[in-house]
């Protein structure tokens, strides 16, 4: 009996959008599309974003179709070559060029007693997590909204960090489960230093880390950009949709997750009140969901620094 089914040429578009082969999206597809999706999956696990990314879908695929694989922004710089090298050739647009099981299997990277370090550092994530700390409880009850929107596919590198951390599997993470966590993955951080970055993330006070907060405090900052996001965001605000977040409705949504912002929330508003009506309309929230932190300004370099102990 002939094996003629391994060399099937399809024709179908099948599969989520994020995970479609350039091929596919052509028409004319065999076996190798497995491999540009699990470079993909890759990309995501490695810097906890997907490589193609758009608003919609169609935008997604044109991205697929372009083909270019950004490698130079955070966490990318702090990679290893052959990481990236193997990413590179599993996403290369052209499925004859593109790397076979065998040849993946057989990568330094990948195989056994290969050149992959047993626990990669994710600095952005560390970044992330500085940005977050420098943030006003108004922000990041904003950003906790924007989480509550993202696909699983946006965010399966940090969950995947989430579920390594909570060793004991209670869907929190404590001050040791961090320590330790961050410690596998070879990062060295002082006591005082694994405690800002615990008081950071735990937003609610609480003495544990959960899932949504984690989520919320090392996404991809890029995400708020999103213009149905940021106004998901404002409309948990402005509860009666008059169109402008009041400090009562402040006051309430920071109730919500137990929040109490160490300074006034009057002093809160009037750096984002920018017409000095006392309340914050959408335009006012919006320039405050894409102001730059501090931390957001500091060369990517000083960031890790500032964070990773010598």
């Amino acid at each position: 009996m002939s094996h003629l089914l391994i060399c099937e040429v399809f024709k179908d578009i099948v599969g989520s959008a994020y995970y479609i082969a350039p091929e596919v999206l052509k028409r004319k597809y065999g076996p190798e599309v497995d491999i540009w999706s699990i470079g993909v999956m890759l990309y995501i696990l490695l810097s906890g974003v997907p490589p193609f990314w758009a608003e919609s879908e169609h935008g997604i695929f044109n991205a697929i179709l372009k083909g270019h694989v950004d490698f130079t922004s955070d966490p990318w710089p702090s990679i290893s070559h052959q990481a990236k090298d193997l990413v590179k050739k599993m996403l290369t647009s052209d499925p004859k060029q593109r790397l076979t099981a065998h040849q993946v299997l057989s990568h330094p990277w990948i195989k056994e007693d290969g050149e992959a370090p047993d626990t990669p550092l994710d600095n952005a994530v560390l970044g992330r997590l500085k940005q977050f700390k420098a943030m006003n409880n108004f922000k990041k009850v904003a950003l906790r909204v924007i989480a509550g929107c993202l696909s699983e596919e946006e965010i399966m590198g940090l969950k995947q960090m989430f579920k390594g951390m909570d060793s004991d599997n209670s869907g929190t993470i404590t001050l040791e489960e961090l320590k330790h966590g961050l410690s596998k993955q070879g990062t060295r951080l002082t006591e005082n230093e694994v405690k800002q970055l615990m008081e950071a993330a735990d937003a609610d006070g609480n003495g544990t880390i959960d899932y949504e907060e984690f989520i919320t405090a090392t996404m991809h900052l890029n995400r708020m950009d999103r213009e149905d996001h940021l106004y998901t965001a404002f409309q948990y605000f402005d509860k009666d949709n008059s169109g402008y977040i009041t400090i009562e409705e402040l006051e309430q949504a920071l109730r919500n997750y137990g929040m109490n912002d160490d300074r006034d929330i009057k002093e809160v508003i009037s750096e984002v009140d920018s017409d000095h009506d006392g309340r914050i309309n959408y335009d006012e929230f919006v320039a405050m969901m894409r102001s730059k932190t501090q931390a957001d300004t500091m060369n990517p370099k000083k960031l890790r620094q500032s964070f990773v102990a010598k």
